[in-house]
């Protein structure tokens, strides 16, 4: 009886036991840049592993939503690819690829918080894409979060995305300038603090997705940012 018991509290607790928590993705060496194309059957993504997300920043279930992300770096660049299923686009009326575009997080968006500090973890960066590729890219200060500019900084990213509305499904992918985020030149087995984010959808029925739960109505919770290995 206790075995049974056991076994069945073991399949309770089952959703959380995955292989993302504690939270470790990693980022797969490429032999040179490459372009963006947004296509996860793209040469340079085939046979590339990632991390899926597909829970709420209070750790409850997102149905509809479980998103794909998976990063390769090279001497100069970080990369990721995302894929996003989804149930309603919330789309910028008037969306710009020429500059970034402020409070961007008011719309469809895919987010990576990333910061090599871990002594001083409420400094990282904040990169956002657009279904339509717009973009946003911030220097956080979690002492100073009403800096208000904190998305004037630029850190010579770029993005690429595409939306295929027969699946509900869009993809993004980002080039990100390794010195943007880290000071020392990047090597095999290098960490970085990162986490996940998608927002999507429009109120009442707008979707928040987090790769580790913050446990909190807001993103900027360093405190539960989880690991980018490099290999």
């Amino acid at each position: 009886m206790r075995l049974i018991q056991n076994l069945l509290a073991l399949l309770a607790w089952a959703p959380l036991l995955t292989a993302d928590r504690p939270g470790v993705i990693i980022s797969h060496r490429a032999p040179a840049d490459f372009p963006l194309t947004a296509d996860p059957d793209a040469t340079e993504w085939k046979g590339v592993g990632g991390i899926f997300m597909e829970r709420g920043p209070k750790d409850e279930l997102v149905p509809g939503h479980r998103t794909e992300v998976r990063s390769r770096w090279t001497k100069d660049n970080v990369y990721f690819l995302f894929t996003c299923p989804y149930q309603q686009l919330h789309l910028h009326p008037q969306p710009t690829k020429t500059s970034e575009t402020n409070k961007l997080w008011d719309w469809d968006v895919a987010e990576v918080f990333v910061g090599w500090d871990f002594n001083h973890i409420g400094r990282y960066k904040e990169f956002e894409m657009s279904p339509q590729g717009e973009w946003v890219d911030l220097d956080i200060d979690r002492d100073h979060m009403d800096n208000p500019n904190a998305w004037r900084w630029n850190s010579g990213f770029e993005v690429k995305a595409r939306i295929d509305p027969s699946r509900k499904i869009w993809y993004g992918e980002m080039r990100i300038p390794i010195k943007s985020i880290d000071t020392r030149p990047p090597a095999p087995g290098r960490e970085m603090r990162i986490n996940f984010y998608r927002c999507q959808g429009r109120d009442p029925a707008r979707k928040y997705v987090a790769w580790q739960p913050t446990n909190d109505d807001s993103f900027h919770v360093p405190e539960a940012f989880g690991k980018m290995k490099l290999e």
